[in-house]
């Protein structure tokens, strides 16, 4: 799965993820942002096994069995442009939203906002056709979890 992964977030002409690519791609996504500060905490870790858990219906095991793909390919993964253009490319826009939400929720875990964060959550949301604007009232859903 990893190296089917990799080669789609090489391809410029990416319309449909599969569900499992789907998800390895957004929880890819979720470690590329809370390793944005240099530190990969363990409450990070934890916001992440929870909010993949119920974003796609997973046991804790599916769950971590999902962390351990996702940190393989987020560790692989092309520059951040490639990598979530394939998302853009396959997700409604109303789960991009929701995932720029996840995304704020895992920035949040440690109450405190890094400049390196910042600066990949304004990329990230940028790159997936999100406004600054949704990203902001994303960012308040979060903080009221």
């Amino acid at each position: 799965m990893l190296k089917n992964i990799l080669k789609i977030f090489a391809n410029d002409n990416v319309s449909q993820l599969e569900p499992d690519d789907a998800r390895l791609a957004i929880t890819a996504l979720m470690i590329r942002v809370a390793r944005s500060d240099d530190d990969y905490s363990k409450a990070e870790l934890n916001n992440i096994i929870s909010l993949i858990s119920a974003r796609f219906k997973l046991s804790n095991d599916e769950a971590n069995e999902l962390i351990k793909e996702a940190e393989l390919v987020e560790e692989q993964a092309p520059d951040t442009v490639r990598f979530t253009k394939s998302i853009k490319s396959a997700i409604d826009f109303d789960d991009r939203i929701a995932i720029i939400e996840d995304l704020w929720s895992v920035v949040l875990t440690d109450s405190f906002r890094d400049t390196n964060e910042d600066a990949l959550i304004r990329t990230v949301v940028s790159l997936l056709g999100v406004s600054d604007k949704d990203s902001a009232f994303a960012r308040q859903r979060a903080i009221k979890k």
